[in-house]
């Protein structure tokens, strides 16, 4: 193998990153890992619900994938061949550690994600993002199994039905199947929890309604 450090290119397509792989680069597979790193991670814990035992299912999948290079038979489809593995890796510890629990599908966070991207976002707004991701989080965990999955790779890393049929190995129509009906449980619980929520809306105390009173004290001159 040609071990020669190339410069670490971050337009590189994802077919020339294993071919440099193939060719030994370090600098490729440092690259492979850094872009790859949060999408099969969100993939394993969708199966485990363990984030350190994620992490450890994504290591040992890098490594099986990275010593079994020459198996890939087109560069074109690195990432859903390194998915496929990941997903093994991580129902072959399910299946060791006799946990039960069927796959999964993700939700998407488009409508979401805008809001919390605003670059003169407010505190309060801040605040609120950040409880959303949490609430939003929650329901897909609570998600069964076998929605969960499909729910991450759809809706959440964004791969079409035939991707994510072959990462899970399951037909297509089973694919658009589980989507439906993760979104359709997704909807319920989130509706559910945004009604436990509903007093609460408009709430106003703390810096916000302490400004008003005292500005108000010091136009009547009694602050």
């Amino acid at each position: 193998m040609d071990n020669t450090i190339a410069p670490e290119r971050q337009d590189d397509s994802d077919a020339e990153l294993a071919r440099r792989c193939l060719a030994g680069h370090p600098d490729a597979f440092r690259a492979v890992m850094r872009r790859h790193n949060r999408r099969l991670v969100r993939l394993a814990y969708s199966i485990l619900r363990d984030r350190d035992e994620a992490d450890d299912a994504v290591q040992d999948a890098y490594v099986r994938a990275f010593q079994s290079l020459t198996q890939l038979e087109d560069p074109a489809r690195f990432p859903t061949w390194l998915a496929t593995i990941v997903v093994n890796e991580a129902r072959g510890r399910l299946r060791r550690s006799r946990r039960t629990g069927p796959l999964d599908d993700e939700v998407t966070q488009t409508e979401i994600v805008p809001m919390f991207t605003q670059p003169t976002a407010s505190p309060e707004r801040l605040a609120l993002a950040g409880e959303l991701r949490r609430v939003l989080e929650r329901a897909i965990d609570d998600l069964p199994g076998p929605f969960r999955t499909v729910f991450m790779l759809r809706g959440v890393e964004g791969l079409n039905v035939a991707e994510t049929a072959a990462c899970l190995g399951i037909p297509a129509a089973t694919v658009k199947t589980r989507f439906h009906r993760a979104r359709a449980l997704l909807r319920q619980s989130l509706q559910a929890e945004a009604e436990s929520l509903l007093p609460d809306l408009y709430a106003f105390d703390g810096a916000r309604c302490e400004r008003i009173v005292a500005a108000v004290m010091k136009q009547l001159s009694l602050g």
